[in-house]
């Protein structure tokens, strides 16, 4: 009997230990980095974990040789567990106080989402980038970095085909995202914004969460608070903007013209993945139910964890020699979306103020 019968004829819980035997060492890395990035970060205010998780794993990635044996566990982390950690970021999300933004507010969000991603897409046509990675980087600067990148990836590449792609994208969007950190405080001082302003384009235009925090820390006066608020308005727009790529990825594997066999093989995105499903349940969870605070608390701890470890895992993904091989197009529409969706949004706050 050959090893693959001895496994296709296993007892379901004996695969299942040697699945989570499989998985042990990377995960066990993933989580202990995770805990070192929260370690540091206590030690550096206002310097996300997440960061310095990615930033953790790029530097270990390509100093030293990551053994074979946690490579399944590295990207079990890098996929589910940041799935899991979108889901718990529902928690921070309350209707009321988006809805408090004001209408004007939440139409400019929606342009700076919608812009953002077809602008982006379209820059990245005349850069002759390919579509894929342009869709990623698209939802990545648009709307909530790493995480909406993972969440794009996921249904436009169910077979993790272009999984390069997705490394490069969550890259672009820790390198363009961190020099944003100075360089809105530091505009907001020479436009002579005021702090609610300056916080609304900080919210507006800097990618992940973790860096509209560090901004609006530094901006001071109030700022925080309606950066945060804003940049939430933006993370809700994830699960509409997933539910439309995985709608659109059905059909264009229905009309791929592959043979009946061939697609039927290869997996379909559900029209919502569950993921989304759970953060929408969290978001509805924190708006409607008075939660008590150790239930927020442990809820962002998971959070922060799950996703710490996943930028960690991510972050092992990015080799430098392979990023430098992308060439400099993918960095130019980083660029260039960077400045749209900041552009937008200063448009779009000074004109709602």
């Amino acid at each position: 009997m050959t090893h693959a019968q001895d496994i296709a004829t296993a007892r379901p819980e004996h695969t299942l230990l040697a699945r989570v035997r499989a998985l042990l060492p990377g995960l066990v890395l993933c989580l202990a980095a995770a805990g070192a990035s929260y370690g540091v970060s206590l030690l550096l205010p206002g310097v996300s974990p997440l960061i310095i998780a990615i930033v953790l794993g790029v530097l270990l990635a390509n100093v030293v040789r990551l053994p074979a044996a946690a490579s399944d566990g590295i990207d079990f982390s890098a996929k589910k567990l940041l799935r899991a950690g979108i889901v718990f970021l529902g928690l921070q999300l309350v209707l009321t106080d988006i809805l408090d933004l004001g209408a004007p507010m939440l139409v400019v969000v929606v342009c700076i989402v919608a812009g953002g991603l077809f602008g982006t897409v379209l820059l990245g046509k005349l850069l002759r980038v390919p579509s894929g990675l342009s869709l990623l980087i698209a939802c990545g600067f648009s709307i909530c970095g790493a995480a909406a990148v993972a969440g794009a990836a996921g249904v436009t590449d169910p077979d993790d085909e272009a999984e390069e792609d997705t490394i490069t994208a969550v890259a672009l969007v820790v390198i363009f995202g961190t020099l944003m950190i100075p360089l809105v405080p530091l505009i907001t001082d020479l436009l002579g914004l005021g702090s609610e302003t300056a916080g609304m384009w900080a919210g507006g235009s800097i990618h992940e969460i973790a860096q509209v925090v560090a901004a609006g820390g530094i901006i001071g006066g109030g700022a925080l608070t309606v950066a945060v608020i804003v940049k939430l308005a933006r993370v809700l727009l994830l699960a509409p903007v997933v539910a439309i790529l995985s709608i659109r990825q059905r059909r264009l594997s229905r009309t791929a013209g592959e043979p009946s066999q061939q697609r039927s093989s290869s997996k379909l995105p559900p029209i919502v993945p569950l993921f989304i499903i759970g953060f929408i349940a969290m978001v509805l969870l924190r708006s409607f139910i008075p939660l008590p605070d150790f239930v927020l608390t442990t809820g962002g701890l998971l959070q922060t964890g799950l996703l710490a470890a996943a930028m960690f895992g991510l972050g092992c993904g990015v080799k430098i020699r392979n990023l430098i091989k992308v060439g400099l197009k993918p960095f130019a529409l980083a660029a260039l979306s960077t400045l749209l969706v900041a552009t937008i949004a200063y448009c779009g706050v000074t004109l709602a103020g």
